[in-house]
C-alpha cells in the first residue's frame, strides 16, 4: 500500500487549484459516503484530487487510490481501506471504481461498520447505482460531471470570469443578464471554437490531436466500460463502434430500428439495448416524446450524438448546421434540465418551455400559438424580443 500512497502524494503535489469545473461548488462535500460518474474525458479524477487537495491532509490521512491499478489485481479493496483506516486514515477517494469486480459490496461493508471514515468514488457513466450488488442506493450521494460548458470554456482557456445564468434568468430576464458580462466580452469570438474542440477538458493539453484523442476514447468506452455492463457482449464490440459511426453519419434522425440492423448487422432485439447503453456512455443522446414514460418506450423519436465535438470527430462530410445548433442547445441544457420531444418546435424543456431552434431567418412560425416558447438563434449577439442567442444556453453550468 505504500506505493498507493506514494502515487496519491505526487498526484496532489502536480495538481492545481487555479479552475474548479461547476460540479466542484455543487457537491455537498460533507456527506460520508458521495459517488461521481461522468463519461471518459470529462475531468473526474482532477475534481477529487482538487478536493482532496484543499483539505491539507497528510497523505496517511486522506488518500486517493485508482481501481484500475495493478494492486488491486492481487490485494482486497476492503482488506486496503481497512488497512488504511487502521493506521490512522479518514478519508479516502475511489478512483475508476467499475474496475474492480466487487466494488459496490466491499465498499458497503466498510462503510456499514467503520463510522468514521469518508469515501468518495468515481466511476464511468455506465454505472446504474440501483443495479449494483450491495445496495449503495440509499447511502450513497451521485452526482455527474458533464463536459464542459461554452461558459466553462471560456473561463479556462480565454480568462473570461463568467456568472452561471439560470434557465429561468435567461427566459425572464435575458436583456438584462448582458449587463453582468465583461464589456470586452463578445460571446461569439470563440463559439465556434468551443462547438468543434472545446467539450473535453483534455482540449487545453493538445488543441490539434483533440478529435484524434476523441476516437480514442469511444473506442475505450465501448471495448472497455461497457465490458462492464452485465446484459453486454463484449464479442459485439465492432458492431457497436459501427453502429455509432452510422448513427453519426445520419443524426439527428428518427430511428427505423429494422434498417439499423440491417446496416450494423445488431439483431432487432439488441439493438434498442445497445442505443440506451450508448446513452449511459454519453455517446449519444436519445430524444423521447413528451408525456411518455421512457420505461415502455420501444425507440426514441430522434437521435443525436451526445455533445458537437462528437459531430466533428465523427462525421466524414461537413457538419450540418441545424444539427449542430441543436447538439449544442441539447447537450447544454440537458445538463440542468428534462429535455422532450414537443409536438411542435424542436425540445421541450422542463414540459412548460418549448425552443424552435434556428438561424438569422427563422421565423416565429413554427411555434406560434404555443405558449411559453422562443426561438434561439446561433448568430445573435444578444437578445431581441422573442428571440434568443444560441450562446446564452452555454452558461446554464
Amino acid at each position: 500500500m505504500d506505493t498507493l500512497l506514494e502515487q496519491s502524494e505526487y498526484l496532489l503535489s502536480h495538481t492545481s487549484l487555479d479552475f474548479k469545473r461547476y460540479l466542484f461548488e455543487e457537491i455537498k462535500w460533507n456527506n460520508r459516503l458521495i459517488g461521481i460518474k461522468g463519461a471518459r474525458g470529462t475531468g473526474k479524477t482532477t475534481l477529487v484530487l482538487q478536493w482532496l487537495k484543499t483539505q491539507n491532509l497528510p497523505v496517511s490521512k486522506a488518500a486517493y487510490f485508482s481501481l484500475d491499478d495493478l494492486y488491486f489485481s492481487n490485494n482486497s479493496l476492503k482488506e486496503t481501506i481497512l488497512q488504511f483506516y487502521k493506521k490512522g486514515g479518514k478519508i479516502l477517494v475511489l478512483d475508476e471504481v467499475h474496475k474492480y469486480k466487487n466494488w459496490s459490496t466491499e465498499i458497503k461493508n466498510i462503510y456499514d461498520v467503520y463510522k468514521d471514515i469518508k469515501i468518495i468514488f468515481t466511476g464511468s457513466s455506465i454505472i446504474d447505482i440501483n443495479r449494483q450488488q450491495g445496495d449503495l442506493s440509499r447511502r450513497v450521494i451521485m452526482y455527474e460531471l458533464s463536459g464542459s460548458s461554452y461558459r466553462e470554456f471560456l473561463s479556462l482557456n480565454y480568462n473570461f470570469q463568467l456568472p452561471v445564468f439560470s434557465l429561468d434568468k435567461i427566459l425572464k430576464d435575458a436583456g438584462d443578464l448582458k449587463k453582468l458580462l465583461p464589456n470586452s466580452f463578445r460571446p461569439l469570438e470563440h463559439f465556434n471554437e468551443y462547438l468543434q474542440t472545446g467539450y473535453y477538458p483534455f482540449y487545453q493539453e493538445d488543441k490539434e490531436t483533440v478529435h484524434q484523442r476523441i476516437n480514442q476514447l469511444i473506442r475505450m468506452i465501448v471495448e472497455y466500460d461497457m465490458a462492464e455492463l452485465k446484459d453486454f457482449d463484449i464479442r459485439n464490440a465492432k458492431k457497436v463502434l459501427q453502429l455509432i459511426y452510422v448513427v453519426a453519419q445520419q443524426v439527428p434522425f428518427k430511428p427505423n430500428l429494422v434498417a439499423l440492423a440491417n446496416k450494423t448487422d445488431i439483431h432487432r432485439n439488441s439493438l434498442n439495448n445497445y442505443l440506451q447503453y450508448l446513452e449511459q456512455a454519453r455517446l449519444i443522446s436519445l430524444l423521447q416524446p413528451a408525456g411518455k414514460s421512457v420505461a415502455v418506450l420501444q425507440k426514441p423519436e430522434k437521435i443525436y450524438l451526445d455533445n458537437s465535438n462528437l459531430l466533428f470527430a465523427l462525421v466524414e462530410q461537413q457538419v450540418e448546421k441545424g444539427n449542430l445548433r441543436e447538439t449544442f442547445f441539447r447537450s447544454q441544457v440537458n445538463v440542468v434540465s428534462k429535455i422532450n420531444m414537443p409536438i411542435s418546435g424542436d425540445f421541450l424543456v422542463d414540459n412548460k418551455y418549448t425552443f424552435e431552434i434556428g438561424g438569422k431567418s427563422k421565423s416565429q412560425k413554427q411555434i406560434a400559438g404555443i405558449k411559453n416558447s422562443w426561438i434561439v438563434k446561433d448568430d445573435l449577439e444578444f437578445p431581441i424580443g422573442n428571440n434568443l442567442p444560441l450562446w446564452m444556453f452555454g452558461f446554464v453550468y
